[in-house]
């Protein structure tokens, strides 16, 4: 029987970075995937819908391209973008196998059971570990009165793992992540969209009322709309796509429907109860803060044990675990320092936390805004909507959280991740030297009007001027 020092179970982000850190720090380490290597995000989820996310900007922007002197016209073509994802998807995964083996970790490919704590079979040929790490992600949830429908009924697992149905009229279904996204991503591909929704989009997500309203004016400069208390009730397959039904009464015709209700972690087939692992009421691994389950050996990560379900807290989350089993008890996974980003009609982009979770943990919040419609870099680049917000406390300057709406607000939440949490994070970025022009300098801004509102400027300003 093959023994090693760690056995991850999954190789999406989550799994094949655990996997890479332990090896980084001596472990013999056997990674487990059952399917496409690089788990949904590589194969079906935030690496294609980047790369198409990418193609629907272009297209977005070429609006105002003749205004610039750059004369044609742009048009999406939704199956070369297919095939371009795939390529794309085939070179990251041949580059993440290669380092993989050259790390020397042993990669094997099945599915796994646990036989007992310390014992999984894989395909029938049994593995130990004497540490474990879950890394076994998420799959699409499917309403029992929407069942998938192959060609008419898809997730976005669906979505790209085949090239997309034919037709020009699409339902999207749900108001979180993957609907907001896909709803731009495909009205930029030319398609029709006809989107349902239960609530507002992303009013369950953390972001601010501020940030979803200036999301939803994008939404409507390009035509896109939500329908809001619209769940669909049923769906019937014709020859001629799919009718949909909804509570009122109402059909609409469209050529297929993508479904994007959410995702429920996977655990089923693991046999967690052969290895004493505890779950919750809704399937999720029970972990404490260090990423540890009920069994010290064993730990959970990503989506298997997050319901914020990101890629970003899975990466992380990963880094804890292998920290963890090395060290017990030396570092703690903090949510709340884990950027969210949302890729849509305007990209968002937040960390830690709003004035009232600020509120409810003991402090007196202060904040700072500045709009991006006064920004140099972004009005040359004909693209002024957003803004960044920063939460700090008032009588410190320990920041708490931001928020950026706008182009590149998935890249710039970075620059405040880095000082989330410190006492002397507003002194830092003000003093910080910016290019000019550019997008970031806002943040900058967003901390000297913070400063000079709540009475922080001498210290702010101090730290400039002594820098």
């Amino acid at each position: 029987m093959k023994k090693f020092d760690l056995v991850v179970i999954g190789s999406g982000p989550g799994g094949y970075r655990a996997a890479v850190v332990a090896a980084l720090r001596g472990l013999n380490v056997a990674i487990i995937e059952k399917a496409a290597w690089g788990g949904c995000c590589l194969n079906r989820g935030c690496v294609p819908k980047k790369d198409w996310y990418r193609s629907a900007r272009l297209i977005a922007a070429s609006g105002g391209f003749g205004q610039r002197g750059i004369r044609g016209e742009l048009s999406g073509d939704l199956d070369c973008a297919w095939q371009h994802q795939r390529d794309a998807v085939a070179r990251i995964r041949a580059s993440y196998r290669d380092y993989l083996k050259r790390l020397g970790v042993t990669a094997v490919g099945g599915a796994a059971r646990f036989i007992d704590s310390r014992t999984l079979a894989v395909d029938g040929a049994p593995l130990t570990g004497a540490h474990v790490i879950i890394a076994t992600g998420a799959e699409p949830y499917v309403p029992a009165n929407l069942p998938r429908i192959p060609r008419r009924v898809l997730t976005t697992d669906d979505l790209f793992a085949a090239p997309p149905p034919a037709g020009k009229r699409v339902a999207i279904i749900g108001s979180g992540v993957v609907a907001t996204e896909f709803a731009f991503i495909l009205a930029m591909f030319g398609l029709e969209v006809l989107w349902l929704a239960q609530r507002e989009p992303l009013a369950g997500r953390g972001f601010s009322a501020t940030a979803r309203k200036t999301l939803y004016a994008r939404f409507a400069d390009f035509g896109i709309r939500v329908r809001t208390a619209s769940r669909a009730q049923s769906l019937n397959a014709t020859d001629h796509g799919v009718l949909v039904i909804l509570p009122d009464g109402t059909r609409e015709q469209v050529d297929w429907v993508l479904l994007g209700a959410g995702r429920t972690p996977h655990t089923a087939t693991l046999e967690l109860a052969n290895a004493g692992v505890a779950v919750d009421t809704r399937g999720f691994i029970v972990v404490d803060r260090s990423q540890q389950t009920s069994q010290p050996h064993i730990y959970a990560i990503g989506d298997v044990a997050n319901p914020a379900m990101t890629s970003n807290h899975a990466l992380a989350e990963a880094g804890i675990a292998v920290a963890n089993l090395i060290e017990p008890r030396c570092c703690a996974s903090d949510p709340d320092a884990v950027p969210e980003v949302v890729y849509s009609a305007l990209e968002l982009a937040r960390i830690g936390v709003d004035e009232e979770r600020a509120e409810a943990l003991g402090y007196e919040p202060a904040t700072g805004f500045t709009a991006f419609a006064t920004s140099p870099a972004a009005m040359v680049d004909d693209d002024a909507a957003g803004f960044v917000r920063i939460v700090s406390a008032a009588d410190t300057g320990k920041l708490l959280g931001a928020e950026i709406a706008g182009s590149a607000a998935g890249e710039l939440i970075h620059l405040l991740g880095i000082e989330f949490g410190a006492p002397q994070a507003l002194q830092r970025l003000a003093a910080m030297p910016y290019n000019h022009p550019a997008r970031a300098e806002e943040i900058r801004n967003a901390v000297e009007t913070l400063a000079a509102r709540w009475g922080l400027a001498e210290r702010v300003f101090m730290a400039t001027t002594e820098r």
